[in-house]
């Protein structure tokens, strides 16, 4: 390579120096070419020919600059339009008169005249590699459009950079607008010719965009959105691509011939679906068999218009091999033709098509496969095949009877294709024979002109090759070494001619005109070494090398591209294909510059070959026949009696496109019986399945969950006993398999991120795992046994599945060292030594940034924390704080927590960028006392909600739930007398899938309690987001329609007379919360109607339910049942708790009717636990518990229920996407407020899926978690406005402020950037959700002018005489996703103004106290972000998961809800968050001394 200089001058002298010489002619022998060479300083990359002439461009990287020849390359000049701002060059793909200069910033340059002239265009924005690694998407049918793709990154946008797109239809002489807030990008339907070419004005102009989700930014949510006006619309709509429904987590959208494919990935999976269409109307997902296709393991390689290809990753990746796929025409069926294809680390695969002819093409595969498979760098022994019929068959490469292994892509040396040209049937390439593949430099070059089925070798040693005059002449150079010598051959490689370049070089590169026509060729390469190199452009013409021009004699008239065995011409595509080409001892040249090859075609008789499975079928295993893969649709007005027959599908279809004539037809209509359109009968029966553990109890299990993308229909659960043996399921507790036998199992730890990978920890340095769902088990050993700190001892990275830490114990020492892991264990470095505890930390511009507690001088004997921080693993360390308790991670937020220097509070920092941080500040009416407590327990709607203990007397433990703005700095108080118990959990619960709807239980005998009374209780409920709260409304009737004695009227609470439930405190199952996400407004409760909550095994004690987010309520059972939803709340399922039975009970309809079923006839059993997949997404539900009583077996038991067989839920439901209103399955259910009308909550009306009650059918595929729509946002009402910081609300909803406290300081927000006003506190701010506009808005009374616009704000309320609004757009720097929501919100509805938020000045953090770094005021910048005060005892929920207990904490095995030493064991993780998430809900815990406030035993923050 070019050794790049810094040459002092000017880029205009540069360019000048760059031609030291005016290109000589070398006048060669009178029959060799003509040589013409150009030396430049710095080398060209990026070479290219506009096809079919002999203009070409290049680009020299280091000086910006693109040159361009118009004579094949044997004079240059300089591009002087874009002289020094050159930074790519780009052809257009499917134009040979364009071509585009991409520059270094906003100017970018285009010509349509093959670069006669060059029109300069302003993007406004930088560029965005988006499409095929490019800022560009090309319309592959009107070369004048073109899509730019570009990104904002103006300094203080949140989250860094927006993309956005662009479009013109007229050379850039006009850009368009076309979207914002396109993260993926946005391109053209029509992205090849072959593409919808049936309908080609209906998708002219048809664009594709990836946009940010409704709900986040993040990539799980990322959509899919079509538009045929340019978005002028609206937003577009997104297509259904399964099974008739829009899908999330898109990835990418490419082109491949005449399909367009979608790769989407779900939020906790690697596995990825590809999605094809070839109309951009019907979709289907590509089906693989049992394979799995993960994100960065999978290449689409060069395909047909009638068959994709594509290469999935089959081995680890840091020595890869692959298995080689191809697909039906229409791209949904895959069947796998060759295993263990040679890929390299980047996914580039061995194989290649022979360019023009159908049907052939070589692959490189392992031979030594098995070795390699389970080797971490196990040598490959490569070896070439060929195919001649499209795959079905593969044979060796031979020469003289030895096997012949040639240099493939992933060694690339060749620009452009490796083996072959559009010269027919020549084929050339670098290789040796033997019994495998050699290296490059021991190799020859070889080469064929019949397509492959014969070789010679050519030269000796590897050489660079190139085709011209379609396949007359072959040119050769030397690969390495320096030569002068450029070799030729004019007989297809039989003899060879040298001809002297008259300069040596290390060639690079050798090329000419696409299309191989041409007697001209370029060579590229390097002559001198250091400051001395110069690169050379060569041209090699050899247009003179033959005075005659080849006549009809010298052809080839019918040469066959294809041949079997017998040398006859072979059938692909129902014909035989034919070339005219030059032979071989013909004397002549072909004076047809840039005129393709000639090809005839002859149709052949058809053959099986010829058909594949037609819709909706699918092959056997045998390959033999077509099944179907659904119920056949059944013809009208037939079928009437139960013996009919009907004309149907045979199951097979010509392959479209395929030619054949005659022969069979396997497609023709057949006879079928009527019984083949009736699918499986429904037995219209619940079934069970019961299975017996030899064990004392369940000590782990865990639910693999499947995501959108997962292939199959598995329902995984991974389970481990006390007695640590250990047992998979795959279809959700019907058959059990133990697994792991001959190890000794102490724990599952699985990975957070990725529910496919589970790791199991051994009582040894061995560490076994599965990557697929327990398809196949590996292993690695850690350098050291697992610490025995009671931390957990292996962490995951957020988004690098294989990124490990390991905590492992020094043998010498009581000490902990922290190991790093980047290829899943294979491999291990020491991070950190004398460490507490490491973790990888969740920033989108930092992927190696990880935080770790390290002892001072590494000596755990000094009880000294430092916190650490490094982005590159601790090569370079960075020291925050000296001295700390405790970090710990929340959404994007990091907190730090220190003691005060009286030792009895909590001194925290935190910060949003791993960087900076801030001090928290709280409410100076809610100091934290010695012995108190908080518990964390919710953020999820954009405020923290917290509970400061009050009365911290173990049994009488209440406090106040305060609730943070939607920065999480100020706090107001939302209810007093909340109740708590002594572990730390408190009595309140949101709603999940719905927002704002949260229920507490509250002390109603304060003074009592305080005296040492029982705690008397009552349930609340409140659906603004804890701004307003209501008791329960009671039932009239109880569930055997008795009246409730007190309920005077029905649904109407009174203070004597309401709905009390039991809630967190009391639950065993801590997971098994009110509600399910994907249950959207149903609820149940096990209480009772009266006073007060009555005893949870009395007799007043019934089982409630709600489906209108707790607005009514009716009993359902008497007495207290657990609870569990299936099938998207289509199923619901109850089961005594806590006392014998032998049923359970179920409701097809949210509750309205129950059903009976037992599922132990003979022997009563005690249930502990039901559960489900975590998406509550099943028609199986799974009992854990015990037989009882007479008969008893001992042991634990599972007893499966599968309700897929009910005829009630046998038929999927059907939901149209663009018109949901008139399904016949689902209806759009509108959530309201209690004391509200028009349906407003949080300042809107929203919509939601919900399937009708009577609807006969199962949801299947996941629904949309969240609204489906936002149908208006309303006009602001008192119920979207909460007190201010320091106000607290009377008993009639006003706020005061509170007696002694000054009004907050709204003048803040000047400091932020763009602000120029600012409101008057008036007691009330907008709770964050709410969206609503104008109206009643009780934050903005009076407006003030921000320091520096005094005169701006007088002139314009001047002219006016009216206050003027502005909108106050608030960068919330670094905050990540959710402050990016937060900041999107609040701009739609006038911004954060008038909000009463604080700032955090890192100048007046206390981290000089805790012995931290000094910062002072003058050189610390503002942070606004979300912390939370933690005091002796904290419980964390949801949106602060911090480590849990040590893994190794017995030799039983680890309880994962143990609560440490001072614990103790609840039961396993169990259903829903829990198990997605692969925590508690709650984090377990436990009071602490002084200097164990965050973790010597446990880490709870």
């Amino acid at each position: 390579m070019i050794l790049k200089r810094l040459l002092g001058s000017t880029t205009s002298l540069l360019a000048a120096l760059s031609l030291l010489a005016v290109p000589s002619l070398v006048l060669a022998k009178k029959d060799g070419p003509e040589i013409s060479k150009t030396k430049f300083d710095t080398e060209l990359q990026d070479i290219f020919y506009f096809d079919d002439s002999n203009i070409i461009l290049g680009h020299d990287p280091d000086l910006g600059n693109a040159w361009r020849s118009d004579d094949a390359g044997a004079t240059w000049s300089l591009i002087k339009d874009a002289e020094g701002e050159a930074l790519a060059v780009y052809p257009h793909p499917w134009n040979n008169q364009r071509a585009y200069i991409l520059g270094t910033d906003r100017d970018h340059w285009v010509t349509t005249n093959q670069g006669k002239s060059w029109s300069r265009w302003n993007s406004g924005h930088q560029f965005a590699m988006i499409a095929n690694g490019r800022p560009f998407s090309f319309h592959a049918r009107d070369p004048k459009k073109v899509i730019w793709n570009g990104q904002d990154c103006s300094p203080g946008f949140l989250g860094g950079c927006s993309t956005l797109s662009y479009y013109t239809d007229d050379d850039f002489a006009h850009a368009n607008t076309l979207t914002k807030g396109v993260p993926g990008g946005c391109v053209w339907a029509v992205q090849t010719p072959m593409f919808g070419e049936a309908f080609a004005e209906e998708i002219d102009n048809r664009v594709y965009c990836i946009r940010s989700g409704p709900k986040s930014i993040f990539g799980s949510d990322y959509r899919l959105t079509g538009s045929d006006d340019f978005f002028k619309s609206g937003e577009g709509v997104e297509p259904a691509i399964n099974t008739g429904r829009a899908v999330s987590g898109i990835l990418s959208v490419a082109a491949v011939k005449n399909y367009m494919v979608v790769a989407a990935k779900g939020e906790n999976t690697d596995e990825l679906a590809l999605f094809v269409t070839d109309d951009t109307i019907t979709w289907h997902r590509a089906e693989f068999g049992q394979h799995r296709i993960t994100e960065e393991a999978y290449t689409i390689l060069e395909s047909t218009n009638y068959s994709m290809q594509v290469d999935v990753l089959g081995s680890r990746s840091i020595n890869p091999m692959g298995y080689l796929f191809s697909s039906n025409s229409n791209g949904t069926y895959f069947t796998r033709i060759i295993d263990y294809t040679n890929r390299n680390i980047w996914g580039n695969v061995d194989f290649e098509k022979v360019a023009d002819i159908q049907g052939i093409y070589l692959v490189n595969t392992v031979k030594n496969w098995e070795d390699v498979k389970g080797a971490l760098n196990g040598e490959k022994q490569v070896v070439t095949q060929i195919t001649f019929d499209d795959g079905r068959t593969f044979q060796d490469l031979t020469i003289d009877g030895d096997r012949l292994h040639l240099h493939s892509v992933t060694e690339a040396r060749i620009g452009g294709r490796i083996f072959s040209s559009p010269a027919p049937g020549i084929v050339m390439g670098v290789g040796n024979t033997g019994k495998q593949l050699k290296s490059w430099e021991e190799g020859d070059l070889y080469v064929s002109d019949d397509a492959g089925i014969t070789w010679r070798r050519a030269l000796k040693g590897p050489h660079l090759y190139e085709f011209g005059n379609s396949g007359a002449i072959l040119v050769a150079i030397e690969s390495g070494d320096s030569t002068s010598v450029i070799q030729y051959s004019l007989d297809h490689g039989r003899t060879w001619h040298k001809a002297d370049l008259d300069k040596k070089i290390r060639a690079s590169f050798i090329t000419t005109v696409p299309d191989s026509t041409t007697l001209s060729f370029v060579v590229g390469g390097a002559h001198g070494s250091g400051f001395d190199e110069e690169f050379y452009l060569i041209k090699v013409d050899f247009a003179g090398l033959h005075e005659r021009t080849c006549g009809k004699g010298d052809f080839e008239e019918k040469w066959p591209a294809r041949v079997d065995e017998k040398g006859n011409p072979s059938c692909i595509m129902g014909h035989k294909q034919f070339y005219r080409r030059r032979k071989a001892e013909a004397d002549c040249v072909i004076d047809d510059d840039f005129k393709d090859p000639e090809i005839t075609f002859e149709p052949c008789e058809c053959t099986k070959a010829d058909f594949e499975c037609d819709f909706n079928f699918e092959r056997s295993e045998d390959r033999q026949e077509c099944k179907p893969v659904e119920v056949l649709p059944v013809p009208e007005g037939v079928c009437k009696n139960p013996g009919d027959t009907f004309l149907g599908s045979s199951g097979w279809r010509k392959i479209p496109g395929n030619a054949c004539k005659g022969g069979i037809d396997m497609a023709k209509e057949v006879e079928r019986p009527c019984a083949d359109t009736i699918g499986k009968p429904a037995t219209g029966k619940v079934s069970s399945e019961k299975t017996l553990f030899n064990a004392a109890g369940f000590s782990q299990w865990f639910y693999l969950e499947r995501e959108s993308t997962s292939h199959g229909n598995d329902e995984t659960i991974i389970m481990l006993t006390t007695e640590q043996d250990i047992y998979l399921t795959k279809d959700h507790g019907k058959t059990w398999a133990p697994i792991l036998q001959d190890e000794s199992i102490v724990a599952i730890m699985p990975n957070p991120k990725f529910h496919d990978a589970v790791y199991f920890l051994t009582d040894s340095s061995k560490v076994f795992y599965t990557v697929d769902r327990g398809e196949r088990f590996d292993s690695f050993k850690v350098p050291k046994p697992p610490s025995n700190n009671k931390l957990p001892v292996l962490k995951f990275h957020p988004d690098y599945k294989d990124w490990l830490l390991w905590s492992g114990l020094e043998n010498t020492q009581d000490r902990t060292n922290i190991y790093y892991s980047t290829d899943r264990g294979d491999n291990w470095k020491t991070l950190v030594r004398g460490a507490r505890k490491c973790d990888y930390i969740h920033r989108a511009d930092k992927d190696q940034l990880i935080f770790c507690e390290r002892y001072q001088k590494e000596d755990p004997e000094t009880d000294v924390l430092e916190l650490l921080s490094s982005d590159n693993f601790f090569a370079k360390e960075e020291l925050i704080y000296n001295n700390i308790l405790d970090f710990a991670t929340m959404n994007e937020f990091i907190i730090v927590a220190q003691k005060t220097e009286d030792g009895r509070d909590l001194h925290v920092d935190a910060s949003v960028d791993g960087q900076t941080f801030a001090a928290a500040n709280f409410p100076r009416n809610f100091a934290v006392k010695h012995q108190q407590a908080y518990t964390v327990m919710d953020s999820s709607t954009h405020a923290v909600f917290l509970h400061v203990t009050v009365n911290p007397s173990q049994g009488q433990e209440y406090g106040t739930i305060i609730k943070s703005n939607s920065n999480g700095t100020n706090y107001v108080k939302v209810m007093d007398n909340v109740n708590r118990d002594t572990p730390g959990y408190v009595d309140f619960e949101k709603m999940p899938g719905l927002e704002g709807v949260a229920m507490i239980n509250v002390v109603a005998n304060v003074e009592g309690v305080n005296d040492g009374n029982k705690k008397n209780l009552k349930s609340m409920i409140s659906h603004n987001d804890g701004s307003d709260w209501s008791l329960l409304p009671p039932p009239k009737k109880d569930a055997d329609g008795r009246d409730y004695k007190c309920v005077k009227e029905d649904q109407k609470a009174t203070a004597d007379c309401s709905l009390h439930v039991h809630s967190y405190t009391e639950r065993r199952d801590k997971s098994a919360t009110f509600g399910s996400p994907t249950s959207v407004g149903i609820m149940m409760a096990v209480g009772n109607v009266g006073s007060q909550l009555d005893r949870k095994d009395g007799e007043t004690t019934d089982t409630f339910i709600t489906s209108d987010a707790g607005i009514t309520w009716k009993s359902v059972r008497k007495g207290s049942f657990m609870w569990e939803y299936g099938d998207q709340g289509s199923i619901i399922v109850i089961v005594a708790e806590e006392r014998a039975t032998r049923s359970v009970f179920y409701s097809l309809d949210e509750g309205d009717s129950w059903e009976e079923y037992v599922f132990s006839p003979d022997v009563d059993m005690e249930i502990s636990y039901i559960t489900t997949v975590p998406s509550d997404n099943s028609r199986n539900f799974l009992l854990w518990g015990r037989e009882v009583g007479s008969g008893n077996k001992p042991g634990v038991m599972t007893v499966n229920l599968d309700f897929s067989e009910l005829e009630e839920r046998h038929r999927q439901c059907v939901l149209d996407e663009e018109d949901p209103a008139n399904s016949d399955d689902y209806y759009l259910w509108e959530p309201r407020h209690p004391f509200q009308n028009e349906n407003c909550l949080f300042g809107h009306v929203a919509q939601y899926h919900r399937k009708k009650k009577d609807a006969q059918c199962y949801n299947g595929v996941r629904l949309e978690e969240g609204p489906h729509v936002i149908v208006r946002n309303c006009t602001c009402s008192r119920q979207d406005y909460e007190c201010d910081y320091n106000y607290q609300r009377l008993g009639d909803g006003t706020c005061e402020l509170v007696p002694g406290y000054e009004p907050p300081d709204h003048k803040q927000v000047c400091e932020n950037k763009g602000a120029r006003v600012w409101w008057e506190p008036t007691g009330y701010r907008k709770i964050p959700l709410s969206t609503c506009e104008g109206g009643q808005e009780l934050d903005k009374i009076v407006e003030q002018p921000c320091p520096g616009f005094e005169d701006e704000f007088a002139k314009k309320h001047g002219l006016s005489g009216i206050a003027i609004f502005f909108i106050l757009i608030v960068s919330l720097a670094g905050a990540g996703g959710i402050g990016y929501w937060v900041w999107d919100q609040y701009n739609k509805r006038g911004g954060l103004s008038g909000m009463g938020f604080g700032q955090i000045h890192l100048g007046e953090s206390l981290s000089n106290v805790a012995g931290g770094p000094s910062r002072s005021s003058g050189e610390s910048p503002l942070v606004t972000i979300p912390v939370a005060i933690i005091a002796a005892v904290v419980a964390v929920a949801k949106t602060l998961p911090l480590l849990a207990t040590s893994l190794f904490r017995s030799a039983k095995g680890y309880m994962p809800v143990g609560g440490g030493s001072r614990g103790t064991s609840t039961g396993p993780y169990r259903s829903r968050d829990a198990f997605a998430n692969r925590r508690q809900d709650y984090s377990d815990p436990a009071f602490v001394e002084d200097d164990e406030l965050l973790g010597d035993d446990d880490e709870e923050v």
